[in-house]
């Protein structure tokens, strides 16, 4: 009998189980407070929907054994923009929606194998309005929900922020043969790959300086605008980003503008951000999203329904970056865990579970001492031992 989980899955023990409903919790309740409504997606779904027109690689996708394509989702967002353009169709645009739930993902373990990568996902889909205003809205809400989280400044957070729509403007004047692998150059930050690229000295020189170029949004505008000229898209986001900057910078969250940053997953084709913080060996992207009009498109018939933004919260890399923090904090004056209720003698048992009643009437989470403590010292030992916040010792 097989005494360990598949490769890349993950038991969780009941303080990670309720971090995890904590933190979801958090998020729903802002998600709320901004008129998004709850859906709960499918989790097996069609291959074709799942791998998004080719913006989600095959490889990645969890396939089932059955008579039609079926997978498992990879992330969130395709199910439900499918949703949004069928069953959703007749409510009115725009449409708020949240959800959360578990996505897995094929990966290739170290010596080759498959291993399937389990991810508890939060976020939110704002579909149907395709003005800038709904991308600034998005950003907002992140930021909004990033209050709730209990980061700290050891975390440092900083919000990447880039433009599919830039990239391309940037990619223009590259030969049309070229553009592909540039973009993967930049995208894959790999000077070498753009130094060997037979290109004339000018592009090649303006593109090494464009894999440089991220920081303060005001700098990085101002040179993106010497390249390109007062285009409207450089207008638009910097609008959007003017906008954010007071409530971002309230948050201790520092907003960087890389004009080559794109996400894992090609789904995007507008505005696109990820949200990263120092964890204790390394940095950990905890949300991501963007804007994804064409995916909309792949499943609504009416073009101007055919727009969608959102983004996702990574549950469990924020559990583990706020608990890496604070692990060796908990322990004299913690009122995290439930009071243990203890009695002297076996015939205190029904005294003992109506103290715990009187607990639970008042709000207060407490659990059953199922055999007897001679004293409160022996009963305060056990309830450190289980991770209680104190003992409550009936004498009869």
């Amino acid at each position: 009998m097989a005494l360990q989980p598949a490769a890349g899955a993950r038991d969780l023990n009941p303080g990670q189980v309720d971090s995890n409903r904590r933190l979801c919790d958090l998020l729903a309740g802002v998600y709320r407070l901004w008129g998004y409504q709850e859906v709960a997606p499918p989790t097996i779904e069609r291959l074709d929907t799942l791998e998004a027109g080719g913006a989600i690689a095959e490889r990645e996708v969890v396939r089932l054994a059955s008579d039609d394509p079926l997978g498992l989702r990879p992330e969130l967002t395709a199910p439900i923009a499918r949703a949004a353009s069928t069953r959703l169709l007749a409510h009115p645009r725009p449409l708020r929606l949240w959800a959360s739930g578990t996505t897995f993902r094929s990966v290739t373990g170290d010596g080759g194998g498959q291993r399937i990568s389990e991810q508890l996902q939060s976020g939110v889909e704002l579909l149907g309005e395709p003005s800038p205003a709904a991308d600034t809205e998005l950003v907002h809400l992140l930021l909004a929900a990033v209050a709730t989280l209990g980061l700290r400044p050891q975390h440092q957070p900083t919000l990447l922020v880039g433009h599919h729509g830039l990239l391309n403007a940037l990619l223009g004047q590259v030969p049309a043969e070229q553009r592909s692998a540039a973009r993967h150059a930049l995208t894959d930050f790999d000077p070498l790959a753009l130094g060997a690229m037979l290109l004339p000295d000018g592009q090649r020189q303006r593109l090494m300086a464009l894999i440089a170029l991220r920081g303060k949004p005001v700098r990085v505008l101002y040179q993106l605008e010497q390249w390109l000229g007062p285009v409207p898209l450089l207008e638009t986001l910097a609008g959007t980003l003017a906008s954010v900057g007071p409530s971002a910078a309230a948050l201790g969250v520092r907003v960087q503008l890389d004009p080559t940053f794109q996400p894992h997953f090609d789904l995007y084709d507008g505005l696109v951000f990820k949200l990263v913080c120092q964890g204790s060996e390394a940095p950990v992207a905890i949300a991501s999203g963007g804007r994804y009009d064409a995916l909309v498109g792949r499943f609504c018939a009416d073009p101007a329904q055919a727009a969608g933004t959102g983004f996702g919260f990574d549950v469990e890399a924020i559990r583990d970056l706020l608990e890496s923090g604070a692990r060796g904090q908990a322990g004299e004056g913690d009122t995290s865990g439930p009071w243990l209720v203890a009695c002297a003698t076996p015939a205190g048992l029904g005294l003992a579970l109506s103290r715990m009643g009187e607990l639970h009437r008042n709000g207060e989470a407490a659990e059953l001492c199922t055999r007897p403590c001679a004293d409160q010292a022996e009963a305060e030992r056990l309830a450190r031992e289980r991770g209680c916040r104190g003992a409550v010792w009936l004498a009869a």
